[in-house]
């Protein structure tokens, strides 16, 4: 009796199953319609492609070490412990005002198609605290005591912007965006900007200055892997930084960058731009 009663049971779970592989062989028109549906959402669904990852896009020279988890820092800061202490407070302060300040810098491509990328980038350097010179000119254009400046405020054909110096300015990765394109720039100064690093310098040497004869390092945290990235650069002249020959792999790279570019000169007591 009992036998009975399973037969049934397991005979219907066997049909049952053998009818559902075979429906799933069949080519039924509306299932394959169905699952074309479903692979197009899951294209469309599919996370956008970064910025850095598009090819018109800037191109690092570090994106080699780049990671490819890129919520990693996300979920560290996410897995730490609430800290009250005022210590603690003032350095999220202080990390809050820095984002506020580097998002102000962020590139805006309005003022470069009304202004021109040379009389932008003198708008951008003078505005906050550098200076620049034009060709032509022999006055340097900088705020004055009441942080008022003279530069004009539509397109000037012809206007070339031959020299700039960002010496001791707030300037942070995000702002380098608008010193590009300078086709005539032959002097660049970041003597003394505490934010320079190896990430800025790669970002410089890939904004087309095919004219820029000296740049200024002085003052930087620029390492000598930063400086691998010059040889974007092929009018470069002369580099100021602090110590030529720090240590071995400062020489080291000097001397590869010199054999690269025989008229390249890394030196620290070149005097720069007078002004």
């Amino acid at each position: 009796m009992l036998k009975r009663n399973i037969n049934p049971i397991l005979y219907r779970s066997l049909f049952t199953t053998v009818r559902w592989r075979n429906r799933d062989d069949m080519q039924d028109p509306k299932l394959a319609h169905i699952k074309e549906k479903i692979e197009a959402d899951k294209q469309r669904l599919r996370w956008r492609t970064p910025y850095s990852d598009r090819p018109e896009e800037f191109q690092s020279t570090f994106k080699l070490f780049s990671s490819s988890n890129r919520n990693s820092e996300l979920v560290e800061l996410m897995q730490q412990p609430v800290d009250l202490s005022p210590s603690a407070i003032k350095n999220w302060w202080t990390r809050r005002r820095s984002g506020i300040e580097a998002h102000m810098q962020k590139f805006i491509p309005e003022r470069h198609a009304t202004l021109g990328d040379d009389l932008a980038a003198a708008h951008f350097v003078v505005h906050r605290g550098g200076s620049v010179r034009f060709r032509g000119q022999q006055k340097w254009i900088k705020m004055d005591e009441e942080e008022n400046y003279e530069l004009p405020t539509n397109y000037v054909p012809n206007l070339v912007l031959e020299e700039v110096k960002c010496d001791n300015m707030v300037l942070f990765y995000e702002g380098l965006e608008n010193i590009r394109r300078l086709r005539h720039l032959t002097h660049l100064s970041f003597e003394n900007v505490a934010k320079f690093d190896d990430w800025c310098l790669d970002r410089v040497s890939g904004s087309y200055f095919p004219a820029l004869e000296v740049l200024n390092l002085k003052g930087t945290v620029v390492t000598e892997r930063g400086l691998n990235s010059l040889y974007r650069l092929p009018s470069l002249k002369t580099v100021l930084v602090d110590s030529p020959e720090k240590n071995i792999s400062w020489k080291l790279t000097i001397a590869l960058l010199e054999e690269w570019n025989p008229k390249l000169e890394a030196s620290s007591d070149h005097k720069f731009i007078k002004s």
